[in-house]
């Protein structure tokens, strides 16, 4: 059967960023005929004994208590199971001196769901018929931007500064605040925070420099905070969540050990969160109860936060750390490479400057010696202009054994210093 699709139903039936590269991965592990690979490209969140422990004695208080029924057996509200929306407002209010209220929550399916509700809320064709974009302050970012759109030339991205420390091999992306364009066009800004692919952490001056920006147009800022504190707390630097009129904080439980459930929360102005909920109403009713209602007791008894600080971060800074230390002892010294600081996230963002090969290349080049790692050129939707840089880049996952990390890293490094010294003698 091939029915006719909408532009609505071509645009969401293709593979978009790095869905459309797991494609090839799944088949190459397929095809491997006994190939050992070492894969550093899952986002999936590694299963830490601590934490599944956790949600094994919630799912267990769940099952011995008169709520089970309730929770498992009838529909709910669409913004969010009661109690669940009750400890993220005691949770926040507490840890970070807000005043929020229950009208300030909406619990989504997911963080995924929730920029697809934001962007085309906010983003797309007024009524009117006036196009308002969905604007990404810094590019490289999280793939995913690039599908939660049905008005795909809505999305603009921002070139970022480089900040280079090239005796350490190290720079950073800051967002060029001479170029980033928030006007009355905008409908919604978007970014995440860490960073997803980067582990880049935009800081306090930053975050609040670009809801300013946006605030005289009443344009909505959703940082996602995927990986940010209070849980999972995968934050490597010190940082602060943002709050403000038009700034909607957006997490996800799913780096805290429950993506199988989707649990989005997004924190912020009622008027926002009432449009966002009705969105959800209309296109899922509302997230899974089972996975809600665990997590309002981990949240409430505070086991949530304590186990994202004392086990879920050092656990991935460990990982940070691994690689970090054996890309220093095994690149040359003389080559041009760069990671990214590691301020947070379970990924590593390696950039290699006038790369002889295309990053898809080198990520053939790498599956040749039975290492996995992600094509960075994935990571920059929105941003249609010509940019060398977007294929000079990889994002490795952190998600490996040590021993894997270690031994992908090393290799990784004799192909980099192949692929120079080739490059070196042909020019």
């Amino acid at each position: 059967m091939n029915p006719a699709l909408t532009q609505f139903g071509a645009h969401m039936s293709k593979l978009t960023g790095v869905r459309a590269i797991m494609k090839d991965i799944i088949e190459t592990l397929r095809a491997g005929a006994g190939q050992q690979f070492i894969n550093l490209s899952a986002g999936n969140p590694l299963i830490l004994p601590e934490v599944e422990q956790l949600w094994r004695d919630c799912t267990a208080q769940l099952l011995a208590s008169p709520d089970y029924g309730e929770v498992v057996c009838r529909y709910g509200s669409s913004q969010g199971y009661a109690p669940l929306v009750e400890a993220v407002v005691e949770d926040f209010n507490r840890r970070f001196g807000l005043s929020l209220s229950e009208r300030n929550i909406l619990v989504t399916p997911g963080s995924q769901s929730l920029y697809f509700y934001a962007a085309n809320a906010f983003g797309g064709y007024t009524t009117s018929g006036e196009l308002k974009q969905i604007v990404l302050p810094l590019s490289p970012d999280y793939t995913g931007y690039g599908g939660v759109t049905l008005v795909p030339e809505a999305l603009i991205a921002y070139k970022p500064t480089l900040d280079i420390d090239a005796a350490a091999h190290k720079f950073k992306y800051r967002p060029d605040f001479s170029k980033l364009s928030i006007t009355e066009k905008t409908g919604c800004v978007i970014f995440s925070r860490p960073c997803n692919p980067t582990g880049n952490v935009l800081t306090d001056d930053e975050v609040k420099k670009i809801a300013a920006l946006a605030a005289p147009y009443d344009v909505p800022v959703f940082i996602d905070s995927a990986y940010g504190p209070p849980f999972p707390a995968l934050n490597f630097t010190q940082m602060t969540p943002i709050f403000g009129n038009n700034i909607m904080h957006c997490m996800s439980l799913s780096k805290a050990g429950l993506p199988g459930e989707r649990i989005g929360i997004a924190i912020g102005d009622e008027q926002v969160i009432e449009v966002l909920e009705s969105f959800q109403t209309n296109a899922c009713l509302h997230a899974s109860r089972y996975g809600q209602a665990i997590a309002a007791r981990a949240i409430t008894s505070g086991g949530l936060a304590d186990i994202s600080t004392s086990v879920i971060r050092p656990f991935y800074q460990n990982k940070f750390t691994v690689l970090e230390s054996t890309l220093n002892e095994a690149m040359p010294k003389d080559l041009p490479w760069f990671l990214h600081r590691g301020e947070g996230a379970i990924f590593a963002w390696l950039w290699l400057p006038d790369l002889p090969i295309t990053d898809w290349e080198f990520y053939q080049e790498l599956k040749r010696v039975g290492v996995i790692v992600v094509p960075g050129s994935t990571f920059f939707p929105g941003l249609e202009e010509e940019w060398k840089h977007k294929q000079e880049c990889v994002r490795i996952s952190l998600t490996g054994s040590d021993e894997e990390i270690a031994t992908g890293m090393q290799r990784l490094a004799k192909v980099v210093q192949q692929l120079y010294q080739v490059s070196a003698v042909s020019a």
